[in-house]
């Protein structure tokens, strides 16, 4: 009787309808957004981009920072009509944004972020030092003694203090939350060697470009040597890239050809703000992929 009732299971399930079976991948766990949620589906006219909308200089809700202006170059490049999903950009933005598919570009990311996919970089970006002109502050390298005569604000476990530490300097240190304050400005670090909080900022560059601009003082910004080459935890120079979501090929390959036809717009963009880059390089395999350098 039992394995009358085993054949007759047996032949129900082969009478089944044939499903197809999604593939899964390691990181769709971080890809679809909350349970449950209703997704959104991308039209072909739009250009909606994941952004902060209280952090400049990359953006904000009144449209007024540089990866705004970039977005509004590509949109129109592209003939689509430009639109913002925003989040405060701490942990979480790519799972409540990218991914939950509230929005489709990420307008600046590292090339090598492995959560999303990227262009080819269009510019590179590194960590500085900011100090005020009128300091008569001479400052090359790690190296050099002024440092060691100096109060130095950094942020708090970002990749330049390794190089600190292996100086002996981090006894100089004013540590800043890496995960800034929201109800600081973007620029407190800056501000504060404005007003002699301390000597001299350790600063990612196109904040520290950007806010000693605004600062109305004269400021020296000097670009921090490539630390990597000591150790690996301690790089200071990253390519920047346009990000989408991962596998979205198509998506990608679409908006890279605007970006690097219109690079040069891009770059006077960067140049208005203030913001300091470099040609894009690629001298380990944290800069980009093979398909990066084609």
């Amino acid at each position: 009787m039992a394995k009358k009732r085993l054949i007759t299971f047996l032949i129900a399930l082969m009478s089944l309808p044939l499903v197809t079976i999604k593939t899964v991948y390691a990181d769709d766990i971080y890809s679809d957004g909350k349970v449950g949620e209703a997704r959104r589906v991308p039209k072909d006219n739009e250009f909606k981009v994941c952004a902060d909308s209280n952090n400049l200089p990359y953006s904000n809700d009144k449209g007024e920072g540089f990866e705004n202006k970039i977005a509004e170059l590509l949109a129109k490049e592209m003939g689509k009509e430009l639109s913002y999903q925003f989040w405060f950009d701490r942990f979480g933005f790519l799972r409540n944004t990218l991914n939950a598919y509230r929005c489709d570009y990420l307008i600046g990311t590292t090339t090598t972020y492995d959560a999303v996919d990227t262009t080819k970089p269009y510019y590179r970006a590194g960590y500085v030092w900011v100090y005020r002109k009128d300091r008569g502050l001479n400052i090359k390298d790690w190296k050099s003694e002024d440092l060691r005569k100096s109060v130095i604000g950094i942020k708090d476990k970002s990749p330049v203090t390794v190089a600190l530490d292996d100086n002996d300097l981090m006894g100089n240190a004013k540590p800043y939350r890496i995960q800034r304050d929201l109800t600081a400005s973007p620029g407190e670090l800056i501000d504060d060697v404005v007003s002699g909080e301390v000597d001299i900022a350790v600063e990612w560059g196109p904040l520290a470009g950007y806010y000693a601009k605004q600062s109305g003082v004269e400021m020296m910004i000097v670009p921090i040597p490539e630390y990597e080459q000591v150790k690996q935890t301690g790089k200071t120079l990253w390519n920047i890239s346009v990000g989408v979501r991962k596998r979205d090929v198509e998506r990608r390959d679409e908006v890279e050809a605007v970006v690097m036809k219109n690079r040069d717009k891009i770059l006077k963009i960067l140049d208005d703000y203030g913001i300091p880059y470099l040609e894009p390089e690629f001298s380990s395999n944290l800069d980009g992929y093979k398909r990066h350098k084609q």
